[in-house]
C-alpha cells in the first residue's frame, strides 16, 4: 500500500535528532570519545531553559546532527522530560524551507503546534513543534535555519 505524498509542508530532510541529558560536558565527551561525533556548535538558550550542543560525524554530508539538551534549571521542559522519562531521545527534527508556511499547511490538516508563532531556535534558527498526540507521541520539530530565515 502506497500512500499519497503531500508534499505542502516542505520538508527538505532531517535536521537532527535532540537528545535530553543531565550533564552536557559528560554527554558531549562520551559522543565524541565513543562515536566520534564532533561538537560543532554549543550553546545556552535562555529562553528555553537549555544548554545545547549540535554535534555531526566528520565525513557526513547531509548536515543532519545529533542535538545534546541539558536543563539550565528545574523547570525547565527538558529537566521535566528527564524527570519523567529519564534521559534519551526527547524529539525529532526536520528541515523545512520556511516555518511559517510548514505551521499553516500543517494547521489546515487539523494538526496542533506548540506555538502560535515561530521561535528562536539553536544558532538563530527558527522553530516550531508539532504536538507530540497529532504524531503519534513523538514530538516532532520543525527548524528553519538561520541562513534562509525571513
Amino acid at each position: 500500500m502506497t500512500a499519497l505524498v503531500d508534499a505542502s509542508v516542505g520538508i527538505v530532510g532531517v535536521d537532527h535528532v535532540g537528545i535530553a541529558v543531565p550533564d552536557l560536558d559528560a554527554a558531549i565527551d562520551w559522543y565524541a570519545r565513543t562515536l566520534g561525533l564532533e561538537a560543532t556548535h554549543t550553546e545556552t538558550n535562555e529562553e528555553q531553559g537549555v544548554r545545547e550542543a549540535m554535534l555531526h560525524a566528520p565525513d557526513d554530508e547531509t548536515g543532519a546532527a545529533v542535538q545534546l539538551l541539558a536543563p539550565l534549571h528545574e523547570s525547565s521542559t527538558i529537566a521535566k522530560f528527564i524527570d519523567r522519562n529519564g534521559p534519551g531521545l526527547q524529539q525529532v527534527a526536520y528541515r523545512v524551507r520556511n516555518v511559517e508556511a510548514a505551521a499553516a499547511a500543517l494547521r489546515e490538516k487539523g494538526v496542533r503546534l506548540l506555538y502560535e508563532n515561530a521561535r528562536r531556535g539553536t544558532a538563530d534558527s527558527r522553530v516550531n513543534f508539532v504536538h507530540p498526540k497529532d504524531a503519534g507521541g513523538v514530538l516532532v520539530e520543525l527548524v528553519e535555519p538561520a541562513a534562509t530565515a525571513h
